[in-house]
């Protein structure tokens, strides 16, 4: 017997299995091989495919007119323009069919740049492939009403400001520009000589353009260096400007133009959309800065500071901002649309190159990232709004809240997204277990009140400062290396305070006492953790903290996770989730990447840097991230340890983010 009739006979699951991905890569190997002759989407439509998707009621004309506020009068043009846009965009062609998802479930449709619902009808379909009816991710809550478009020519002065590393991409500016509605000056950044050439060739014959400028850089300061030290005061004269540059990604393996492709439509291409969003800068003058809602594919944290605020000071001291939540609307990659006096203080300076940091630059972390952070909170701080592009719905909007929309989920939609995956991780604090009253720091705080009672100590706010300094000392003196345990802190603390080693350690004690006696239950997370090992899956928890792990085992027991997992605590493997050499030997031990999922609410320790090393993630909001999507202000931003404010708001902050996403 074959071992192909082995595992039929033995293992009927596991063979129907690997048919199915059998049969996936042949088809996707089919299209790949098709590419250099299949449609390029740009203009025309496949009747016959057309006819296919009006079949099976996944092609509406009038619904498709609604949803993209455009006025085809044919089946084949409007599927003509949504064969092109969904090929980067998440728009829909009727109510049967949700191009989104259907990318987010068949990534390798995605990678491989075919287009989703072509490759539903011709293979999709038969694979059993999962495909959902439309169903728009967010719905902006002011409606604003739709402006109707300029119907001639725009008289604005518009300085378009684009740097140039990919040569391609001057093409694709000159197809964007040929009937661009109004006339325009470029200034154009290269980064070596012959593409200044091409450029003033190519961009100068155009009728909509008067002049082209351009400048050949050094490679610092990415995209925004450039722009500054080349044209930066020269652009406060016009009134409008569109930032752009050329990008590419090489994810996959195989070029990827997506992402460019979504930003280039929305803020370039697309004649009826710069029409609306030229009328709304005409319409109002507070509209300060336009750019679409953040790329649909990128991971649901984009719009977090991540790594970068503690690169934003200089922004932030120049140009006073405040920095007051972590989830912030920003134009995610760098390119927009601006009136300049919106952004005064940004081109109003006097830049070098040496202003920049020097590549080689991290993917994450630099002061260039925070800069591209900051763009959309200067212009706030000034007065403007921000307005932006939802394609879905084709419509514009001033409100925010996209930025967390796709952190609506229930505890059964949770279980469903983890159910695939045979082993996966969970966070402990903020992900199984919340403190009562939110505040990490309540228990020290607790500990000092009663030393202070006892006579030990005169200030508790004091006592916390120097505590939370031992421990960083511990640290040091171990070259950040590993982690610490509460017990090391604790002995530090000693000398201070002439305490014996035993009554170090008791008060080290002391201090997770209190902390475990305000610890209670996440409850919808916990139960998921313990239907995933009654299932059979293998379930870790991973923590990064100074607790030991029978500290952590009795956390988890009181919330009702007794047993069935494996626990992983930074302070006893000397390994942590935020420098990653904790999630670079899980890698090693977890088996196939594909195969583990890791839940947690730390946006850079749980998602940022696991997705680093190929490991797939859930995110979860943070109570306090909740409690600001909902519209509310932090109440710890002045004082973290002020005991009144902890206790009016921590437990309120605690029981709004007991389940970890909006849409409860």
């Amino acid at each position: 017997m074959s071992y192909k009739s082995v595992i039929k006979h033995q293992y009927p699951l596991l063979y129907a299995f690997l048919r199915s991905v059998k049969k996936r890569i042949r088809s996707v190997k089919y299209y790949l091989k098709s590419i250099p002759t299949r449609i390029k989407y740009r203009g025309e439509a496949d009747l016959g495919l057309l006819t296919l998707a009006k079949k099976h009621g996944h092609f509406d004309l009038d619904w498709y007119n609604d949803h993209q506020h455009s006025a085809f009068t044919s089946d084949e043009q409007a599927f003509a323009d949504y064969l092109h846009k969904s090929m980067f965009s998440n728009v829909n062609p009727s109510p049967a069919f949700d191009t989104e998802i259907y990318q987010k479930c068949n990534v390798d449709i995605y990678h491989a740049g075919i287009n989703p619902l072509a490759h539903y009808l011709n293979f999709g379909l038969n694979e059993g492939r999962i495909s959902m009816p439309a169903s728009p991710k967010w719905r902006p809550s002011d409606k604003l009403e739709q402006q109707q478009a300029i119907s001639k020519k725009t008289d604005k002065k518009i300085a378009l400001c684009f740097h140039i590393f990919y040569e391609d991409f001057i093409d694709y500016y000159a197809e964007c520009l040929a009937d661009f509605p109004g006339q325009v000056d470029i200034f154009i950044s290269v980064s070596k000589e012959g593409i200044d050439t091409k450029a003033q060739q190519q961009l100068s014959q155009l009728a909509t353009v008067n002049k082209v400028v351009t400048a050949i850089v050094p490679n610092r300061g990415r995209n925004f260096g450039p722009m500054l030290v080349e044209f930066g005061k020269q652009l406060l004269n016009y009134d409008l400007l569109c930032h752009m540059h050329s990008k590419k990604s090489l994810y996959s393996g195989r070029e990827q133009r997506q992402w460019a492709d979504y930003l280039g439509e929305y803020l370039l291409k697309d004649q009826a959309v710069l029409k609306r969003m030229l009328a709304h800068f005409d319409n109002d003058p507070d509209c300060g800065i336009y750019y679409p809602t953040s790329f649909w594919m990128m991971p649901n944290w984009v719009n977090h500071w991540l790594k970068n605020k503690p690169h934003s000071g200089r922004w932030v001291t120049q140009w006073g901002l405040s920095l007051d939540r972590d989830f912030l609307a920003y134009p995610v990659g760098g390119m927009f649309w601006a009136r300049p006096q919106a952004l005064k203080q940004l081109f109003d300076a006097d830049y070098s190159y040496d202003d920049f940091p020097a590549e080689p630059l991290p993917n994450d972390g630099s002061e260039l990232h925070a800069l591209e952070r900051c763009i959309g909170l200067l212009a706030e701080k000034n007065g403007y709004k921000q307005l932006f592009y939802y394609p879905p719905l084709g419509a514009f909007t001033h409100d925010q809240s996209f930025v967390l929309a796709n952190y609506v989920n229930s505890a059964d939609g949770i279980a469903n997204q983890l159910a695939p995956f045979t082993t996966v991780s969970f966070d402990v604090f903020d992900t199984l277990v919340r403190r009562k009253y939110f505040v990490p720091d309540y228990a020290k705080l607790k500990l000092a009140n009663y030393l202070c009672e006892q006579g030990k100590i005169n200030n508790p706010n004091d006592f916390v400062k120097q505590r939370n300094n031992a421990e960083f000392e511990v640290r040091k003196a171990k070259q950040f290396i590993g982690d610490v345990a509460i017990d090391e802190t604790y002995q530090a603390l000693a000398s201070t305070f002439n305490w014996s080693e035993q009554l170090a350690a008791e008060y080290a004690e002391l201090e997770f006492a209190f902390d475990l006696d305000m610890i209670e239950s996440k409850d919808e997370m916990v139960e998921i953790a313990n239907n995933l090992i009654l299932s059979g899956k293998k379930v870790l928890v991973v923590s990064d903290t100074y607790y030991s792990e029978p500290q952590i085992t009795r956390m988890l027991k009181k919330v009702g996770l007794s047993h069935g997992y494996h626990l992983y605590v930074s302070s006893e493997l000397g390994l942590r989730k935020d420098n990653g050499s904790m999630w670079k030997k899980l890698k090693t031990q977890v088996g196939p990447a594909d195969s583990f999922i890791h839940v947690g609410d730390n946006v850079v320790a749980d998602a940022q840097i696991p997705g680093d090393f190929g490991l797939q993630n859930m995110h979860i909001l943070n109570p306090l991230d909740k409690w600001q999507a909902a519209g509310w202000q932090n109440p710890f931003v002045d004082d973290g340890l002020d005991e009144q404010q902890i206790m009016k708001w921590g437990p309120l902050v605690s029981n709004f983010g007991r389940f970890p996403f909006l849409g409860e």
